[in-house]
């Protein structure tokens, strides 16, 4: 036997001697035993001690020390029978266990499995006693993306977060058919209606309703429209980019010469897709669509600039000058201080640039960036879970979502003491105004777009009322109730026209005068307004369940040529499977 296969025989019996392991009977040289075997089965208790190895150079030398030559040749190795390797294999598994445990590392979270959606907290708003507090001051909202928002998340078998939930944007989702004004010389028709709310029947429900003017897609002024898209490598799944890309091309048929595209993206820096091309190019403007890809952070801060940069090159005086950013979720490199970005949106948004927000996706999503931006954008949030919401947002309602034809709207209703004992604004807490900010012009609003519908409820309790939620001072002695009568309160409503910096006021008295049933679109509007609140616990509905919502809202759908109203008798039904509820809940109530 030559040196080298010496040298190879002594490596592997080194090998078998450090793994602890014996194949043999007999005790290994060099190895202690306690017996003349080997045992099978569980290891001991006790670790078996292994004898320190010895040092590697002097293995080395040993290694390289010629063998004697005197030796007689070695055996040829013999192949191993079935049960010795059996025995080998359970005593190198048992031993490599005594010798050294294996520590598993911890499990890390893969980034989808975290989710960092966010949503701002607020507090539904309180009842109000009118001795104390007879003014409420609010400002519009014509955003919708909570109710679409909540709608993926029921459909995907989660009940959302109560801050996700605001009111408004469910009542505001849908159209109440309210007349349309006269005339264009007011922006806006004004619609009311008094009757008992179906929780509670010794309360009454006042809906407000103000319908724009509608005006055809063909005659909205030409559009200057600059797309903010974020192409951060977040954005690479079906109901991101995909869907954005798809609803977008909804929107690029309905383009005309007059009109100007642009789209601006950012992720980890900011570019142009497309510079501002005239809107009849769709196989241009289609072509860019299809190049967007998703990589890289979300460098928002740098691609706002850029839009707005944009936006000014396009500008179109006297038409629709407008930024629609569409993002799934924060702004993580560059400029991401929510005072310098709304400072930034302020500034243009005087100039005459408006800003509308699109959300898409779920895990990061954050709603609290995109409402706060449209909000100081002059513009309006709506969230894409679909394919036809996009169509819905970006096609059929595009006069809403592109024509402003009345800014910084605000309402507010004084309460007649002699007839409301208690109210209470049901939403609108994002919108909330002090009551001094009604007269004054520099305090921004909301505004409503051509063929747009506000819808505004409050719940009431009339004076004298067992229904009343709080009660009377022991030591207050308030003032005899004057006014007239007969009415229930009066509403003030102020409005600037696009492009005037004063304001115009509308005033009329709301007669005390309350329905015996309430119409179908009041009661449509209440089973919407009490879906939101029982998705935010409900604690102001008495015990009405979803059962009896959904049964409200079925029985006043109406007209439903697009389905939405039977989807939302859908949702309220799903939302209902998903609670739990006690073992003696007959109200169909969440126990949340």
């Amino acid at each position: 036997m030559n040196v080298k296969a010496l040298l190879r025989t002594l490596l592997l019996a080194l090998l078998v001697i450090l793994a602890g392991c014996g194949v043999s009977k007999k005790p290994v040289a060099n190895v202690p035993t306690t017996g003349d075997a080997t045992p099978i089965g569980p290891p001991p208790v006790e670790p078996v001690p292994v004898k320190p190895t010895a040092p590697a150079d002097k293995i080395a030398n040993e290694a390289a020390t010629p063998a004697p030559t005197n030796l007689p040749p070695p055996a040829p190795p013999q192949p191993a029978s079935a049960m010795q390797r059996m025995v080998a294999s359970k005593g190198m598994l048992a031993n490599a266990y005594r010798a050294r445990p294996m520590a598993m590392p911890p499990m890390q979270p893969m980034p989808g499995d975290i989710n960092t959606e966010n949503y701002t907290h607020r507090d539904s708003n309180p009842v109000q006693l009118v001795s104390e507090q007879p003014v409420s001051t609010f400002s519009i909202d014509v955003d919708t993306g909570s109710y679409t928002n909540v709608r993926r998340m029921l459909s995907a078998g989660q009940l959302p977060p109560a801050d996700a939930v605001r009111a408004e944007e469910f009542i505001n989702y849908f159209d109440y058919g309210y007349p349309p004004p006269a005339d264009r010389e007011q922006p806006f028709s004004v619609t009311t209606e008094l009757a008992p709310a179906p929780w509670n029947a010794r309360r009454q429900l006042l809906l407000i309703g103000i319908q724009g003017y509608r005006v055809p897609a063909a005659e909205i002024p030409a559009s200057n429209l600059v797309f903010l898209i974020d192409t951060s490598g977040s954005m690479d799944e079906p109901d991101k980019l995909p869907l954005l890309k798809a609803s977008l091309k909804q929107l690029v048929r309905e383009l005309r010469k007059q009109d100007r595209v642009a789209i601006v993206t950012y992720a980890g820096s900011a570019g142009v897709a497309l510079p501002s091309t005239a809107g009849d190019r769709h196989a241009t403007i289609n072509a860019a669509i299809d190049s967007l890809g998703a990589g890289g952070s979300t460098n928002g801060g740098a691609g706002i600039e850029l839009a707005y940069a944009q936006a000014g090159q396009g500008f179109i005086k006297g038409g629709v000058n407008r930024v629609i950013l569409a993002t799934d979720g924060d702004f993580n490199v560059g400029t991401v201080n929510q005072e310098a970005l709304k400072t930034t949106i302020e500034d243009h948004r005087k100039n005459g640039v408006a800003l509308t927000t699109l959300g898409f996706g779920e895990g990061n999503y954050n709603d609290a960036m995109a409402v706060m931006l449209a909000d100081v954008g002059n513009g309006s949030h709506h969230y894409i879970d679909s394919l036809q919401e996009g169509r819905r947002v970006l096609v059929d309602e595009m006069s809403a979502t592109l024509l402003t034809i009345a800014k910084d709207v605000k309402i507010q209703i004084e309460f007649n003491p002699a007839q409301v004992q208690e109210y209470r604004l049901i939403g609108y807490e994002k919108r909330l105004l002090k009551r001094e900010d009604f007269n004054n012009d520099r305090i921004d609003a909301g505004e409503i777009g051509a063929g747009a519908n506000v819808t505004a409820i409050y719940e009431i309790t009339p004076k004298g009322s067992a229904a009343a939620r709080i009660d009377p001072l022991r030591y207050g002695n308030p003032p005899a109730p004057t006014g007239s009568g007969n009415e229930l309160a009066f509403l003030r409503l102020r409005y600037k026209l696009p492009g005037q910096s004063d304001s115009q006021l509308i005033e009329r008295p709301i007669a005390a005068q309350t329905e015996a049933q309430a119409s179908e679109r009041l009661r449509y509007a209440a089973a919407v307004a009490a879906f939101a609140d029982a998705l935010r616990g409900g604690k102001y509905l008495d015990g009405y369940g979803y059962t009896q919502i959904a049964q409200l809202a079925s029985g006043a759908r109406g007209g439903d040529a697009d389905g939405y109203r039977a989807g939302f008798v859908q949702l309220v039904k799903l939302a209902d499977g998903l609670v739990t509820h006690g073992h003696d809940d007959t109200s169909d109530t969440a126990a949340r």
